[in-house]
C-alpha cells in the first residue's frame, strides 16, 4: 500500500529521532572551568586554592569569582602573577602600587588579615583588563611588536600580596572578549591546573 507524502514525511521524521537517539550523549553534567557556577541551578560556589610558597602566616589562600550570576560573560584565567604583574607596570591610569615591601605596616596587615584562609568570608579573585599598545624602540614605532597593560578593576592589592608571599599562578577574573587575549599574553603554564584547583564548597574538587 502506497504511503501519502505526509505519512512518508512523519515516519521519515520518526526515524531521524531515533537515530538521534541512538548515538551517544554528550557529558553535559560537566561544567567548564570557566563558566560560571550559578550557570546551573543548584549548583554549589567554586573556590580556588593558591598555594604560597613564601609566607610565614599561612600556606594558602582561597578565592571565589566577582561575578556569579548566569550570563556575566566573564571568564576565569590561570594567570601567571610575574605575567600579569608585568602588564600591570605598564598601566598609566596612575593606579599602579608600589612593591610590598615598601607598604607601610598597617596595609600589609590589612591585607594579610583580609586574605586569611580560616576567615569565614572568601575574598574576591583579581578582576582585570587588558588591551595592547605598541611596544618600545623600532619594531613597536613601525607597529610591528605589540605589548600587554593590565588594569586593575579590583584586587590590585591582593594580586601582589601573593605574588610577593610566593604564588606563581592566580585565577582572575576577565569579560569574555578579553579572555583570550589574556591567556597569550599572561596565562599560567599548564601544571598550573595540577596545583590551582577550583573546589564546590562542601563538594569535590576539579581542575
Amino acid at each position: 500500500m502506497l504511503l501519502s507524502h505526509s505519512t512518508r514525511s512523519v515516519s521519515a521524521l520518526f526515524l531521524r529521532w531515533r537515530l538521534f537517539a541512538g548515538l551517544p550523549s554528550l557529558p553535559l553534567s560537566l561544567p567548564l572551568p570557566t563558566s560560571s557556577p550559578a550557570a546551573a541551578p543548584g549548583c554549589a560556589e567554586m573556590v580556588w586554592t593558591v598555594p604560597l610558597h613564601e609566607h610565614s602566616w599561612y600556606d594558602h589562600v582561597r578565592l571565589k569569582r566577582v561575578f556569579v550570576t548566569d550570563g556575566t560573560r566573564h571568564q576565569v584565567v590561570l594567570v601567571d602573577l610575574r605575567k600579569l604583574l608585568l602588564c600591570a607596570d605598564r598601566d598609566n591610569t596612575d593606579y599602579v602600587l608600589k612593591p610590598v615591601a615598601e607598604w607601610h605596616s598597617g596595609k600589609v596587615r590589612g591585607i594579610r588579615e583580609f586574605l586569611d584562609p580560616d576567615s569565614a568570608r572568601i575574598p574576591q579573585m583579581p578582576y582585570v583588563t587588558i588591551s595592547t599598545r605598541r611596544a618600545p624602540g623600532l619594531l613597536g614605532w613601525i607597529g610591528i611588536e605589540r605589548e600587554g597593560v593590565v588594569s586593575f578593576r579590583n584586587g590590585q592589592h591582593r594580586a601582589r600580596y601573593l605574588a610577593d608571599a610566593g604564588a606563581r599562578w592566580c585565577p582572575v577574573e576577565v569579560h569574555e572578549r578579553e579572555a583570550s587575549l589574556l591567556r597569550e599574553l599572561c596565562g599560567a603554564a599548564d601544571d598550573a591546573r595540577t596545583v590551582i584547583r577550583a573546589t564546590q564548597l562542601g563538594g569535590d574538587s576539579r581542575v
